[in-house]
Parts: structure tokens; sequence; C-alpha cells
């Protein structure tokens, strides 16, 4: 078997890490070249190409890449279609909502009602989680605030 290249051990590596949050590796594979290559902007079949992929893959994870709002499709300058690439903004766009933190705790906030309420016995792991998730559905619109006031201070990014 040939030796991968660093970019393609980089993609392969990005879809161990997302496998072990339970993602397709195909995602994560997907996402990690799509960090990395040059150019930004790929088509299905450099894609698939360049990681070993099907289209049928290629196509499912990055219907799951733009569904989340990690990746965009752009038009390829002087070619009919289009090629994909990551948003620069993505991990800040999808951090700043804060529905997905919402939906946890409200999630714990019905387990606690299952259960009895806040002070039923053995319910320290659902208020715990409950509090926490609260914690961060309140915090994260200011880390993303003042993240973007350093981020953008610095003025050495681009894009």
């Amino acid at each position: 078997m040939p030796e991968l290249s660093d970019q393609r051990r980089y993609a392969e590596d990005a879809a161990v890490v997302l496998s072990g949050l339970g993602l397709p590796p195909a995602y994560g594979k997907l996402l990690g070249w799509l960090l990395i290559c040059d150019p930004p902007g790929q088509t299905s079949a450099q894609l698939s190409a360049a990681l070993g992929l099907s289209k049928g893959s290629v196509s499912t994870g990055m219907r799951m890449l733009e569904s989340s709002g990690l990746a965009r499709r752009v038009p390829v300058p002087g070619h009919r279609g289009h090629a994909y690439e990551v948003r620069p903004d993505a991990v800040i766009r999808i951090a700043a909502d804060a529905s997905k933190f919402r939906v946890f705790r409200e999630l714990m906030e019905r387990g606690l009602k299952v259960v009895g309420g806040d002070d039923a016995p053995g319910t320290e792991r659902l208020r715990m989680m409950r509090d926490f998730y609260a914690f961060i559905e309140d915090e994260m619109p200011r880390l993303v605030e003042r993240f973007e006031a350093e981020y953008g201070a610095k003025g050495d990014h681009d894009g």
C-alpha cells in the first residue's frame, strides 16, 4: 500500500477523531481535507479522488457538512457546477447558535419532571447537566463575541 501524503493522513486522522464522536468516517475525511486542501474549493470529483471515497459518500458527506453549516457550495470559475469549501466562520456560527444547548437543557428539565422534580432522590446528574447546559447557553454568545473581538483585533488572519 502506498504511503499517504501528510494531507491525506490529516484527513484520515480527522475521520478517526469525528468517528469517536459518532459521525461517519467520510464526514471526518471530507472536513479534514477541506480544512487543509489547496485550492480551498474542491469539486466532488477532486474530493473523491483525493480521499478514495465513492461519489455517493462524497455526496452524502457534503450534504451533512452543508446542512450543519460547516461547508458551502462555491462556483468554479470557467466551469459548470460547483466546488465545496469550509466556511471560515463555520465553528463560530455553530457555537453561537444556542439552540442546541437549549435543547439539551430542556431535555434535562423534562427528565427532572419525570423523576419528581429537582428535590427528588437521585437527581444530581440531571440537575448538574441542566445547569451546565443553561450556563453554556447563557455564556456562549459572550464567548463568541469576545473571540471575534480578539481575533479581529489581531488582524493577521486571511479570509
